[in-house]
Order: C-alpha cells, then sequence, then structure tokens
C-alpha cells in the first residue's frame, strides 16, 4: 500500500469514528423563558452598582429551571474601558423540566471582566472578556452533599448595539451578541467546553432610564458527560431601569 493509500485510509478511519461519536450522543431539546430585572445604580460619574434578579423556567412542561441573583460594581476606566467584579447566587430546580427533585442546587459565583467599548459606523461593540469561579454544591439522588465542586470559568463575548429609532427621549435599540464559555477545573474535564450562546433582541426605552427589552436566545450546551448536550431556545424579557441621579 503506498503512502496516499494510507493516508486515505487514516482519514476515513478518523471520519468513520467521529460520525459513530456522533451517533452515540443525545441533544435534549428544550424551550424556556427567562424574566429578568436589571438595576443600574450610579455611585459616582465612573462607578455604578448593578444588580439584576433573574427567574429562568421551561415552557413545556411548565417547570421551574432556576432563579438568579446577580450584584457587581462597574468602573469605567475611560471612554474605551470598563471593569467589572462581583457575585451571584443560583438555585437550581432541575435541568430537566420532567424530573422534579425534592430538593434545589445552590451555586455560589464570583465573576470579574474587563470590557473594550468602540463605536463603528454608529454601532458600539463591546468586547467582554469574563473569568468566574463557581462553588457547586454536590448533591446524589437522595438530596444534598456537605461538599461543593469547583471550577473556573471562562467567557467572551461579542455584542453589538444600534439605535434603530430615536425621538426626545424614547428609543428603539437592537443588540445582537454571540458568547462562548469554556469550564476549567478537575470536576469539568469532559466538558471544557460549556456552551454557546447566540442573541438577537429589540429594546423599547420609554425614558433613557427605564427600557423593556425582548430577545431570543439560543443556546447549545454540553453536559457534564461530555457527550450529550442541550439544545435551547429561549425567550428573554428584560426590564432595564437606571436610578437617575446627579453629581
Amino acid at each position: 500500500m503506498d503512502k496516499s493509500s494510507k493516508l486515505f485510509l487514516i482519514v476515513l478511519l478518523c471520519i468513520s469514528e467521529f460520525l459513530a461519536g456522533q451517533n452515540q450522543k443525545k441533544i435534549d431539546h428544550q424551550t424556556l423563558t427567562w424574566i429578568r430585572y436589571y438595576n443600574i445604580f450610579p455611585l459616582t460619574e465612573k462607578w455604578s452598582l448593578h444588580s439584576e434578579f433573574d427567574n429562568r423556567s421551561f415552557v413545556n412542561p411548565i417547570h421551574e429551571n432556576l432563579f438568579v441573583i446577580r450584584v457587581q460594581g462597574r468602573y469605567r476606566t475611560s471612554k474605551t474601558i470598563e471593569l467589572g467584579g462581583g457575585f451571584a447566587y443560583f438555585n437550581v430546580n432541575t435541568q430537566n423540566p420532567d424530573v422534579d427533585p425534592d430538593y434545589s442546587v445552590p451555586e455560589y459565583r464570583a465573576q470579574q471582566d474587563i470590557t473594550f467599548i468602540n463605536d463603528i459606523a454608529k454601532i458600539t461593540f463591546h468586547n467582554r472578556f469574563q473569568i468566574e469561579e463557581r462553588f457547586i454544591q454536590k448533591a446524589d439522588k437522595n438530596g444534598l452533599l456537605n461538599d461543593f465542586s469547583f471550577a473556573y470559568r471562562f467567557r467572551y463575548r461579542l455584542q453589538s448595539t444600534f439605535t434603530i429609532w430615536e425621538k426626545e427621549q424614547q428609543s428603539l435599540k437592537g443588540t445582537i451578541s454571540d458568547e462562548i464559555l469554556f469550564n476549567y477545573g478537575k470536576d469539568n474535564k469532559r466538558n471544557s467546553f460549556d456552551q454557546n450562546r447566540f442573541y438577537a433582541a429589540l429594546r423599547y426605552h420609554f425614558t433613557p432610564n427605564l427600557g423593556l427589552e425582548l430577545g431570543y436566545l439560543k443556546n447549545f450546551q454540553r453536559r457534564s458527560s461530555g457527550i450529550d448536550f442541550y439544545n435551547r431556545d429561549i425567550i428573554r424579557f428584560t426590564v432595564y431601569h437606571r436610578i437617575n441621579r446627579k453629581f
């Protein structure tokens, strides 16, 4: 057998193995709603406190997925750079609407990010690099255990925001973003790639300090097995509220 034939055989075997792996994986299709309240409280001209309350539920059947409480401080170092850091509490009821355990799993998460902001042709681009330290309480079929798993998660998001319509204090803005997430830790060796999130939304501002956003998020997430995936269609509704303060 000549070298070209050997190379062809190796490629064929690799393709066969890949296809076999694809046939073995399981993809769960789910539909959810995320309803969120997002508050911005300016402290100074450069410092602000951001808080959010987010409830996530399955649609078919209707069932609680989780809720989130998050608080972070943000500092605008310049026109093009913003820094952030904070904490979040997650209470996860279930990741499968057909399974209703008698307990919920808590997660405690710290986060830090740096965001680069640029305006190009009336479109504002945000490049966000974020790291998270995740403490997730372990559980088995009987309930919660007195132990936690720890992992880092790295996130990169490219987001564009643009004005569609504007009149006096009212406006309609569009947002398109894509975010990729990676896990790192001894308990996450099978799912180093965590998920990808594509998001598109419209936000209507009644005033500069109060807006409503409706968006669609496509979430493709690898499960802890490293083989199975969640394929989620998510409708997200957000109330944005900025406290008006003069300095």
